[in-house]
């Protein structure tokens, strides 16, 4: 089988995209085999995850996410973000609606971030606090901003934005430490809490209106950035009243920077996420599903758009120098 594949990234975190939307190419066992194989950065392609982009009866198009672990996840942020470029430029059109697992998403074309970086903005919900929803096994509905005993000291809160995820709002010293890795691996192996794992963010404020994210995800360990992460701690940040809902926020990360806004409306939320969607490779393979290998048939370097985001990735760093 041949596949044209292109590679990209939101935030440094890093996926390959299959276009499905004429016709699916793939069983459901083989796209986790085919995430295996290919995600692999020693002897794959190398990426976080594949974004597989299908045709939707009554939308634009449908996504779907599988982690190098060969895990399928019910969203992906910095993916959306990038399949929203994709789709819209396919289709010649600034504004989208794609299916997702648990929800139906509107993602348009915005003003750069910065300089001439390709830019879109992506709705991230359903939102849920219901310890159920992610699940977490504790005997309370929520958790905002507490300590779980059996974990650690740090005051967590928990939500699900569907993917699950666990925000801690610490020090330079706690994101500086090992203490993440280690709580992160814990919940990420067989344990009574979370039975299905889940994304565990520390998180620093800077200053009104920006925080820096750190993420370790579910089914890929650390990354660059995570983008329901990002959005999850936006939406954290304005509840604990460290930010502001309906203003945006600067939030910083390991591969660069997005803008969040977290909206509240009576009891229900949403988060807008705003960033990068960058192309940085085309590639052409032939791939032997039985074997499980691949060879290269053609390779192509997306050179400008590697350079634009580069100046993003050095006024991040500059910040991050001034506040960190």
């Amino acid at each position: 089988m041949i596949l044209e594949i292109l590679k990209c990234h939101g935030s440094n975190n890093d996926f390959l995209i299959i276009d499905e939307m004429t016709k699916p190419l793939f069983t459901e066992q083989l796209r986790s085999e085919i995430a295996l194989l290919l995600c692999n950065r020693e002897n794959g392609v190398g990426a976080d995850g594949i974004l597989f982009v299908l045709g939707s009866e009554n939308f634009d198009a449908k996504m779907r996410v599988f982690n190098a672990d060969g895990s399928e996840a019910s969203m992906c942020g910095n993916g959306l973000r990038c399949v929203a470029r994709y789709v819209c430029e396919k289709l010649s059109i600034q504004s989208a609606v794609v299916e997702t697992m648990k929800a139906n998403l509107v993602v348009n074309e915005r003003e750069s971030i910065l300089g001439e970086i390709p830019t879109y903005q992506v709705e991230i919900s359903p939102v849920s606090f219901e310890l159920n929803d992610l699940p977490l096994t504790l005997n309370q509905q929520t958790l905002i901003d507490e300590p779980i005993q059996e974990l650690s000291e740090i005051k967590f809160t928990a939500v699900a934005v569907p993917n699950p995820h666990l925000i801690g709002i610490v020090t330079k010293d706690q994101i500086q430490s090992n203490v993440q890795k280690e709580l992160s691996e814990k919940v990420n192996s067989p344990n009574k809490l979370f039975p299905d794992g889940v994304n565990v963010s520390f998180v620093k404020p800077l200053q009104k209106g920006s925080i820096f994210v750190r993420t370790f995800e579910r089914g890929v360990g650390f990354t660059n950035a995570c983008g329901t992460a990002m959005s999850a701690s936006t939406l954290v940040s304005c509840l604990l009243g460290l930010n502001e809902f309906e203003q945006p926020v600067d939030v910083y990360n390991p591969g660069g920077k997005v803008r969040c806004v977290a909206h509240k409306v009576d009891n229900s939320f949403k988060i807008d996420l705003i960033g990068n969607a960058t192309f940085t490779h085309r590639f052409q393979i032939e791939i032997q599903l039985e074997q499980q290998v691949f060879s290269y048939l053609k390779k192509e370097e997306i050179t400008k758009e590697i350079s634009q985001y580069k100046s993003l990735e050095e006024h991040s760093k500059q910040v991050l120098n001034e506040w960190m």
